[in-house]
């Protein structure tokens, strides 16, 4: 697959295998859990876990009101998260409910293109907020009617850029082994790595901003679909480690989440962007609509300024943030869900931003 960053007759090269042989997006399904939980639930239950472990939740408190969401889907109902929960409590909530969700949005991916769990080829998972050895594709196996020779590509630690990342991996997967079916999955339960205990300002922002959900698409080279991708970029930053990720603690997975954020996007976004599209000799201005994974209020506002956008055009960015909140990996195939719903501009870019910390870009072009 074309990268972002080749220069010269590189690029060129790649350019033209690409166009030879263009990755179709055939489907794509979106899945979230039942237990539904309003902002103000949210504030509320968090008040209740969190202010006795943090002297100054009542000033922190006014990110719940910022942050641009009104619901979010949940692993458990909430009372659930009120009870002391260690690891392998948590653990095995993630693997009944990712391995349900899987399956959920898997199922109405193979659905929409039309194909059988036992065409499938290659399976890719992404997930970054559990621990399943053998991985969840594996463990869906048996319900989804998988063939036992499927390779299967599980990915850990993409953080919120996964939904970007792992679709190019599929990509380049069905590149390689033009007349495969690859099938692509990413689901994140936020809400388990919720910390009660040694409370930080980023237990606060994280319990105001992530809630749980997946989504799958079917790849494939040459084939009808609704987008066809055409390059894919990453920009990993310097000493930037501690701007987001997981610190590893005895009840399981504790946030690292950076305020400064939205500050570092508009700073270096626009000269990442340019990097990154330079290889396909293409400029910000020659993209019809940016397809943004939204961290955030504060975010997708930092986003549409770094890359020179009209302020309020990231739409369905926000609409994904209100009813949903930030489902890490999977939030930026709910937005693009709904881009395509209205149809899909003839030149997109699927970004997101994750740890590392990295800027990810798939390039898409709408199919014929």
């Amino acid at each position: 697959m074309c990268k972002g960053r080749a220069v010269g007759p590189t690029a060129s090269y790649f350019k033209e295998d690409c166009l030879k042989r263009p990755v179709t997006i055939l489907s794509l399904a979106t899945a979230t859990p039942p237990h539904e939980l309003s902002q103000e639930a949210a504030l509320q239950t968090s008040r209740t876990l969190l202010a006795a472990q943090f002297r100054d939740f009542e000033r922190m408190s006014a990110v719940f009101a910022n942050a641009g969401i009104a619901f979010r889907q949940l692993a458990r109902p909430a009372e659930w998260y009120l009870q002391p929960q260690g690891f392998p409590e948590r653990t095995a909530v993630y693997l009944e409910v990712a391995l349900d969700l899987f399956v959920a949005a898997a199922s109405a991916a193979l659905a929409e293109a039309r194909i059988d769990a036992d065409a499938i080829d290659t399976i890719v998972t992404v997930s970054s907020t559990g621990i399943a050895t053998p991985g969840l594709e594996a463990r869906a196996m048996g319900r989804m009617g998988f063939r036992s020779d499927v390779e299967r590509v599980p990915v850990f630690g993409l953080g919120c850029a996964g939904g970007v990342s792992g679709l190019s991996l599929a990509a380049k997967l069905a590149r390689v082994s033009p007349g495969s079916t690859v099938l692509f999955v990413t689901v994140e339960l936020c809400s388990l790595a919720l910390r009660t205990d040694d409370v930080s300002k980023a237990d606060i922002i994280s319990a105001a901003l992530f809630g749980d959900g997946a989504a799958a698409c079917v790849v494939r080279v040459g084939d009808e679909g609704f987008a066809e991708i055409t390059c894919n970029a990453e920009t990993t930053w310097p000493d930037t480690l501690d701007i987001m990720g997981w610190n590893m603690e005895p009840n399981g997975l504790g946030v690292v989440l950076n305020r400064a954020i939205p500050a570092f996007a508009r700073r270096n976004m626009a000269e990442a962007m340019e990097k990154m599209l330079g290889g396909q000799n293409l400029r910000i201005g020659d993209i019809d609509r940016f397809i943004c994974h939204p961290g955030g209020a504060k975010v997708v506002d930092a986003m549409e300024t770094a890359l020179s956008l009209n302020q309020g055009s990231l739409d369905h960015e926000r609409e994904v943030l209100r009813l949903h909140g930030n489902m890490s990996a999977p939030t930026v195939l709910f937005v693009l869900d709904r881009v395509r719903a209205q149809e899909m501009p003839p030149l997109s870019v699927l970004t997101a931003l994750g740890p590392g910390f990295t800027a990810s870009a798939v390039t898409l072009r709408r199919a014929a």
